[in-house]
C-alpha cells in the first residue's frame, strides 16, 4: 500500500540520514528526548512525501487535503480540546483510584533548561500528530470516500492507523483493548474532520493529546515511554490497580475510561451532523477558492 510506503521511507529517511549519522541507537529513544525529538520531527518527511504525491499526481493541494480557512482559529482550539479530552481521561483514572503522583516533575527544581526537551518534544509532536492525520484523515480517508462512500473511508482508515500500532509492545490483553482504543480514537477524529471541514483542529487535537499525555504526565503514549521531567506532575499506576482502569504498559490510551470518552464523543458528532449528507472530506471552503 502507498501509504505504507509514505510512512517507511519517511522513517528511513530520519533514522539512517541524520540519528544514525548522530551516533543514536534504538534504545536512545526510550531513554533520551534529543532523539525522540528528532525521530518526531522527522515524520514531516512522510508529510512532504503526502503533499508531493498528491500535488503531482492527483492534483491536489494542501487546501484540498484540509489545510484550509481560519486555521489559527482551528488549531488553537483544537489544541484546547485535546487538553481538556486527555485532562478529563487521566483525571477520572486518578479519581478512580487509578494513579499515585510520584513527582512534581519539573517543578520540583524548577530550571529553565529543564523546560527545553519540553519545547523541542512538544515541537516534535505537532509534527507527528499533523503528519498521521495528513497521512490518515487528509489523504486515506477521502480517497476511500470518493470511491467508495464516507463510511467505508471512516472505518479504512481507522483500522489501519490502528495496526499501524500494533508492535508496540508484546502481545497482551492491555494491546488488544489500546488497539480498540485506537479504532475509537480514530473514529472520532475522523468525525471531527468531517463536522469542521478542515484538518486544523485535527491536528492540533492529535498533538495535544501525545503531549500531554506523555510530557505533561509522564505516562506511556501508545506503550512508549518519553524520558523527561513531566511538565504537570509525574503519575504512576497506583498498586494494585487494575489494568483494564491504568492500560497498565500500553498507558491510558489502552483504560476502558478512554473507551467511554471516545464513545460518547463519536456520538456527540454524530448527533451534531458529522454523517449528515454533503460531508465527505475536508474540501477547501468558498473563501479559499480561486475565482
Amino acid at each position: 500500500m502507498l501509504l505504507v510506503v509514505f510512512f517507511i521511507l519517511g522513517q528511513l529517511t530520519t533514522i539512517f540520514g541524520i540519528l544514525k549519522p548522530m551516533g543514536f541507537r534504538q534504545a536512545d529513544l526510550e531513554t533520551q528526548w534529543q532523539p525522540l525529538s528528532i525521530l518526531l520531527a522527522g515524520f514531516g518527511v512522510t508529510a512532504i512525501l503526502v503533499f508531493a504525491w498528491a500535488w503531482l499526481f492527483e492534483r491536489r493541494s494542501p487546501v484540498a487535503l484540509g489545510f484550509n480557512a481560519h486555521g489559527l482559529v482551528r488549531y488553537v482550539r483544537g489544541l484546547l480540546v485535546g487538553f481538556a479530552f486527555l485532562g478529563l481521561v487521566v483525571g477520572a483514572i486518578w479519581a478512580l483510584g487509578g494513579y499515585r503522583v510520584e513527582g512534581a516533575g519539573v517543578w520540583a527544581a524548577p530550571a529553565p533548561l529543564l523546560f527545553l526537551p519540553i519545547l523541542c518534544l512538544f515541537g516534535g509532536f505537532m509534527i507527528q500528530g499533523a503528519t498521521e492525520e495528513i497521512l490518515m484523515r487528509g489523504w486515506l480517508m477521502q480517497l476511500v470516500a470518493s470511491r467508495h462512500g464516507l463510511i467505508l473511508a471512516i472505518v479504512i482508515n481507522s483500522i489501519v492507523f490502528s495496526l499501524l500500532h500494533a508492535g508496540n509492545i508484546n502481545l497482551s490483553k492491555e494491546l488488544i483493548l489500546g488497539l480498540v482504543n485506537i479504532v475509537l480514537f480514530a473514529v472520532m477524529i475522523s468525525l471531527y474532520a468531517i463536522k469542521e471541514g478542515s484538518l486544523w483542529g485535527v491536528c492540533a487535537w492529535h498533538s495535544a493529546w501525545n503531549t500531554l499525555l506523555g510530557v505533561g504526565f509522564g505516562l506511556e503514549v501508545s506503550g512508549g515511554k518519553i524520558a523527561v521531567a513531566s511538565l504537570v506532575v509525574d503519575l504512576a499506576p497506583a498498586e494494585g490497580a487494575p489494568w483494564w482502569l491504568t492500560g497498565a504498559a500500553f498507558g491510558p490510551e489502552a483504560s476502558v475510561v478512554t473507551t467511554a470518552v471516545l464513545l460518547v464523543a463519536s456520538i456527540g458528532f454524530i448527533a451534531a451532523g458529522a454523517l449528515k449528507p454533503g460531508r465527505g472530506h475536508a474540501a477547501p471552503e468558498p473563501s479559499t477558492r480561486k475565482a
